[in-house]
């Protein structure tokens, strides 16, 4: 029996597959708000590196619980930009024995897309991974591999920190960050082409929140978010409505995880301005990502 164990460490979450002979064992996240203050200061705070190394233990646990005898620990935006990582990093190999790797973003988005491709029938290529995370956002285009790939600097907590003050933010705010959004998305063309996809999956914690909220689920269901499909009308509405709430009727909503609630209006516009971007007429949520990419690495 072989037991293998995938970290993905990102600006805003932890998290924790750990799978034997590739059938899934665990999937565990905890909100850790890594990459607090990474955007303005560009450094690491003390605070949020104890978090998150506090959720790491937790999981070493469950590695030597369930008998691990592989780990690869991926760490993304945060830790890229952090002129302090290493405050972070050491720590990291003292508890898991392996040495993090601080991926760039295109390996970071070969990961997501080999998670989220797989099992899809080849029929609906080719793919456009879109991964909104804390701090960047992946596009990844391909049939059977990556063929283009990005990285930009349009993550949920990175937009919400850079634009928005207010609560709810205000109609100047959010036109500041829908403006940034594009000119990043402008970037991103210029690499990969993404109108040209067949098929929208769109990964991680935004996008399955956006899913949660068009099936309006009482709460977080990660199999009934699974493949579902939100087309880019009911994506711009949700995005208006996180847009217009303010944080308390945000964290009401059954389905919302408490790490999300500060940061979901802004990723949830950045998805949306990616689909309109895209031409698209829906996105399909995968519950699949890089954790299950990193898994694959490790077969």
């Amino acid at each position: 029996m072989s037991n293998v164990a995938a970290i993905d460490c990102g600006t805003n979450s932890i998290r924790l597959l750990i799978t034997s002979d590739g059938r899934e064992v665990i999937r565990e996240m905890e909100i850790v708000k890594l990459g607090e203050g990474v955007d303005r200061t560009k450094n690491f705070a003390p605070a949020a590196v104890e978090r998150t190394l506090s959720a790491l233990r937790r999981f070493k646990g469950l590695i030597d619980e369930h008998h691990v005898t592989r780990i690869r620990f991926c760490a993304t935006s945060a830790t890229r930009d952090a002129q302090n990582s290493e405050i972070f990093t050491k720590p990291v190999t003292e508890i898991l024995g392996v040495e993090p790797e601080v991926i760039e973003g295109t390996e970071e988005a070969r990961l997501s897309f080999l998670g989220a491709t797989a099992g899809l029938s080849r029929e609906l290529a080719p793919f456009l991974v879109v991964d909104i995370g804390g701090g960047s956002t992946e596009f990844v285009l391909g049939a059977d591999d990556v063929e283009h790939a990005v990285s930009v600097n349009i993550g949920c907590v990175r937009m919400t920190e850079r634009h928005y003050s207010q609560d709810p933010p205000s109609s100047e705010e959010i036109a500041s960050a829908r403006a940034d959004i594009n000119r990043a998305i402008d970037r991103a063309e210029k690499e990969v082409p993404i109108q040209s996809a067949k098929t929208i999956i769109a990964v991680a914690g935004t996008a399955t929140t956006v899913a949660a909220a068009a099936l309006d689920l009482p709460s977080y269901d990660r199999f009934a978010i699974h493949g579902v499909r939100v087309s880019v009308e009911r994506t711009e509405e949700i995005s208006a409505w996180f847009l217009s709430l303010n944080k308390d009727e945000r964290a009401a909503l059954g389905y919302m995880h408490p790490g999300r609630v500060e940061v979901i209006a802004a990723g949830s516009l950045v998805l949306a301005e990616i689909m309109k971007r895209t031409g698209a007429r829906e996105f399909i949520a995968s519950e699949q990502d890089i954790l299950d990419g990193i898994v694959a690495t490790l077969r």
